[in-house]
């Protein structure tokens, strides 16, 4: 027990906040012995820490910078308006998290690391910033096709009212997540972590908050391939083999685009970040 405790002060490394202007403050994570710059994005209900799992695999090769989404963690917005979260965060204020990383700490090569919802922000990244990233790492990976379901509940006019409904109903919400579950649209695990994460009035605002405010973060597949190919960015895909949310087969069209593609599929459902993965990785490396 002595040994594990020393090792977690060695790789944690440091932490703060990046103040976007026109936005608020971004908090970020810093850990990792690697010499090589990862930003990382993690999945809802997490934190820029999440990655902290993969001790025998990223962590050696990386040093991680993982921010916090909004409504996540202790990265704050400015203004707390409720009309302006719903019309979600404009793009150019995600390209300001690495230019004013870059403004604090100097410009270097990167790599991006992007889990479920996280992965958007990072394949909308290689749209920017292509010649100086080496590579993209996407776990269970949003942002490669359009999820229907969020599309209905974040744009259309029905979707938007009982989304809405389901949020500040203190029973519609969990009766929702059992439907889903029965229809095989989330995968148990996924549905263990989601009910959690709806338990109160206030877990269910900011999901409601962060699926609204993170909508216009919308990658162009077929833009970040050819980036991806001209660049010679490296790009694995890890996905879970019982992933109901974002399974396998989303990966076809990127796969089908890229000159080098490198696609894992592991038995596992939509929860990923787990020290089995840590430990597939590591192999794949050693």
């Amino acid at each position: 027990m002595a040994f594990l405790f020393v090792v977690k002060i060695v790789i944690l490394v440091s932490m703060g906040f990046l103040e976007i202007k026109g936005l608020g403050k971004v908090h970020y994570h810093e850990y990792g012995s690697g010499k090589k710059l990862l930003f990382a994005f993690h999945g809802y209900g997490m934190s820029g820490s999440q990655f902290d799992v993969f001790e025998q695999s990223l962590l050696k090769q990386f040093r991680v910078v993982s921010f916090d989404h909004f409504f996540h963690g202790t990265s704050y917005l400015n203004e707390v308006n409720e009309a302006s979260i719903l019309a979600g965060m404009e793009p150019k204020f995600l390209k300001e998290y690495i230019n004013t990383w870059f403004e604090a700490f100097g410009e270097e090569r990167f790599s991006l690391l992007g889990y479920s919802i996280g992965a958007n922000l990072a394949l909308f990244l290689v749209g920017h910033f292509a010649p100086i990233i080496d590579e993209i790492i996407l776990l269970a990976p949003d942002g490669l096709v359009l999820h229907k379901g969020f599309h209905f509940l974040r744009t259309s006019f029905i979707g938007q009212k009982i989304f809405k409904k389901l949020t500040y109903s203190n029973w519609m919400m969990l009766r929702a997540l059992k439907l889903l579950r029965q229809l095989r649209v989330i995968d148990h695990s996924l549905y263990t972590i989601a009910k959690h994460e709806i338990s109160t009035p206030e877990k269910r605002l900011n999901a409601y908050f962060t699926i609204h405010f993170l909508k216009n973060i919308r990658p162009d597949i077929n833009r970040v391939a050819a980036l991806i190919n001209q660049n010679h960015i490296r790009c694995r895909l890890y996905f879970g083999e019982f992933d109901d949310l974002f399974p396998p087969k989303n990966s076809k069209k990127l796969v089908q685009l890229l000159l080098r593609p490198e696609l894992y599929v592991v038995p596992m459902g939509h929860w990923m970040i787990v020290p089995e993965l840590d430990v597939y990785i590591a192999k794949q490396t050693a």
